[in-house]
């Protein structure tokens, strides 16, 4: 299972409209965010080619990374959060209301079978050294064996597009304990990606995201999105009642769902106002 920890409001849009939002990973909670992974893919090449006596090479890629990494916001990838623990305190405290909301259960295989094309489900990697990655020696030969450096070589682009994508997959390693996985797209070069940003609209501010239908996603595979949720588990220190909950689902046509309810056993202390 992957579980997705919520608030109640976050939870209705999942199960009453079946939709997934996937938000903008600048704006989560580890503010080095795809950064990390330029970072280091920019210091490794940069060191590569120095070492090598490419002291003009190095200096070239080294401005080139950061001229990219300035307009960051461009290559955002969006994304819904998932963990591999059940039931575990800091997702409660994290990311379901102070453990006020709920955690929903869905079956890892079948979202595999679910996506593809511009979306797609990544593992988390949790690591500050990027020497061994792949694309660090496929920047290094690329600019080695140029006869003189340009940004605008469309094989320098590509990489650099590529790097952009896999930036969503490495978070820093103090965040290693959520065992995350992500379902993820990257809009920026994705022409095949045909849904609309939407706009979410509180008190403090605009949030842009992009919505995951998953009835229509679960459809082209024959199953209900339903079919997708093995359990939903409501918080240690909620105040919902399991036979309210198990109406909302009856009266919404997700009767199937109503026995999958069960109480976190986390005993994480309620907040004290």
């Amino acid at each position: 299972m992957l579980y997705h920890y919520t608030d109640f409001a976050a939870f209705d849009g999942i199960i009453r409209c079946a939709e997934l939002r996937l938000n903008n990973i600048l704006n989560m909670n580890d503010t080095s965010e795809m950064r990390l992974f330029m970072h280091g893919i920019c210091r490794a090449v940069v060191d590569k080619l120095t070492a090598d006596g490419e002291k003009e090479k190095s200096r070239a890629i080294d401005r080139f990374f950061h001229k990219e990494m300035e307009e960051e916001f461009h290559y955002s990838a969006y994304a819904a959060c998932f963990s591999k623990y059940r039931d575990d305190a800091s997702q409660w405290e994290r990311y379901a209301h102070l453990g006020q909301g709920v955690c929903i259960a869905f079956h890892e295989k079948l979202m595999h079978k679910m996506i593809g094309g511009a979306v797609s489900l990544q593992t988390v990697y949790y690591q500050e050294d990027m020497r061994e990655h792949r694309l660090v020696d496929a920047f290094y030969q690329l600019i080695k064996n140029s006869p003189r450096f340009s940004p605008d070589m469309a094989e320098l682009q590509s990489l650099m597009n590529e790097a952009w994508i896999q930036s969503a997959a490495f978070k820093h390693p103090s965040f290693a304990s959520e065992k995350e996985s992500r379902l993820v797209i990257s809009p920026f070069i994705l022409n095949e990606f045909a849904v609309e940003p939407k706009y979410h609209v509180s008190v403090e501010r605009i949030k842009k995201y992009y919505p995951l239908d998953l009835n229509r996603l679960c459809g082209r595979l024959g199953m209900h999105f339903s079919d997708l949720i093995g359990e939903i588990i409501i918080g240690p220190t909620s105040s919902q009642s399991i036979p309210i909950l198990q109406d909302y689902l009856i009266d919404y046509g997700l009767t199937v769902l109503k026995d999958k309810i069960s109480m976190s056993n986390c005993p994480l202390r309620k907040p004290t106002s």
